[in-house]
């Protein structure tokens, strides 16, 4: 019988931080898994050679689901961003072996598909509403279906969500870059510049907006009202999700789709939001929700209460959480919408993916498993930066949601 004879775990910044664990069976298989958290890579780096890779030595990698149940029950303190995601790493790695060892790509172990391709979005931007303009009939030209809408709010600096440069990339900091922040100005301009969008593009795709927590339930539950003539696909993350209870409070006044949940990490996390039907979508993704089991149970239960899947895909997913997202998207019967940023030429130098995009939709590799190879020499030419989000500081310079 087949069992783990060694796990490697990778940290190396080709154009973005990630940690990635390689898992090798006595039979000579090899599986990846994506253990990046963002801005805590090492931390999560740690927890697995430290505390996860010794108790894979020996043990079945058939033998998924039990362990996962017994990397989150044995360690006594379950759930949290970290143990979430170095369990992650562990389980799609085991089901990447799974499906090189069948011989089937992934999807195919979930249940073979339930649609020919994911439909993804993402991210235009600009540092007013001409740029902003520009950059998203740019995005429709290469054919995108979808369309997340971003522009810098007037006299705020450093408004996040737009791009500096070609490539949005917003962790860019040796230590938090802390930046301005101002809701009212935030709540006067934002529906101009998406009405705007309507004007000059009109209904024929999809246009989604993130709010990045900065609102508060009454606030978002204004901006909500202010913006249904958009008609929005969704406004992502209005307020903080830690109170689930204060999404009735936007439900009672907008009926502009909502999606939370990319900082969510169990099922815990979003039940009351899913069971309730507080949101829309639920933006849980593999790397930050304990890998493909158990995202898996949660979009099972997002079913039973009509909410849509929308995993986050920002480029601090790597290609082999992308390609488990996408194996994911294609069998679930609720899904909804994939983000999807594309990484920088250096990522390339060091996963190959067999994830491909066409006609405003993402489709994975049909090789065995989730189609994906890491090159570790190539990984050694991009050592470790470290790299961290924005802090937001509201104009009396108080730290803001952000």
């Amino acid at each position: 019988m087949s069992s783990i004879e060694r796990v490697d775990v990778f940290v190396a910044s080709p154009g973005r931080t990630f940690v990635t664990l390689r898992i090798t069976t006595t039979d000579g298989v090899v599986g990846l898994g994506d253990a990046t958290l963002n801005g805590r890579e090492l931390a999560v780096a740690s927890y697995l050679r430290d505390h996860v890779v010794p108790l894979l030595i020996g043990r079945d990698p058939a033998r998924i689901e039990d362990m996962w149940q017994y990397l989150y029950k044995g360690a006594y303190w379950r759930r949290g961003p970290v143990t979430m995601t170095a369990i992650a790493a562990v389980d799609t790695a085991l089901w990447d072996i799974k499906g090189r060892t069948a011989g089937l790509p992934v999807y195919q172990l979930l249940g073979g598909r339930s649609r020919d391709g994911v439909l993804v979005y993402s991210h235009a931007s600009g540092t007013d509403v001409p740029s902003l303009l520009d950059d998203v009939e740019r995005y429709l030209e290469l054919g995108y279906k979808a369309v997340r809408a971003q522009a810098a709010v007037p006299g705020v600096g450093g408004t996040y969500g737009v791009r500096k440069g070609t490539v949005y990339e917003p962790a860019a900091t040796d230590l938090p870059d802390e930046q301005p922040w101002d809701t009212e100005a935030y709540l006067g301009f934002a529906p101009a510049y998406l009405e705007a969008v309507r004007e000059r593009f009109g209904f024929g795709f999809h246009l989604l907006h993130d709010v990045h927590h900065r609102l508060t339930p009454i606030e978002a539950a204004r901006f909500g009202k202010s913006v249904e003539g958009c008609r929005l696909f969704w406004m992502e993350d209005p307020t903080p999700a830690e109170d689930q209870s204060a999404f009735r409070l936007i439900r009672q006044h907008t009926t502009t789709p909502i999606a939370v949940g990319e900082v969510m990490n169990s099922i815990w996390d979003v039940k009351d939001l899913i069971t309730e039907q507080l949101i829309d979508y639920v933006r849980t993704t593999v790397v930050h929700a304990g890998g493909i089991t158990h995202l898996r149970r949660i979009f099972d239960l997002a079913a039973l209460h009509q909410v849509r899947t929308g995993s986050h895909g920002a480029t601090d997913l790597s290609p082999v959480s992308m390609a488990a997202a996408v194996h994911l998207d294609l069998a679930v019967p609720n899904f909804g919408i994939q983000e999807h940023m594309g990484h920088p030429a250096e990522t390339a130098e060091v996963f190959r993916t067999g994830v491909t995009f066409a006609d405003g939709m993402l489709h994975p590799s049909e090789e065995p498993g989730l189609g994906v190879e890491y090159d570790e020499k190539a990984a050694e030419r991009f050592p470790y930066q470290r790299r961290y989000l924005p802090v937001a500081r509201r104009l009396d310079g108080s730290v803001h949601d952000w």
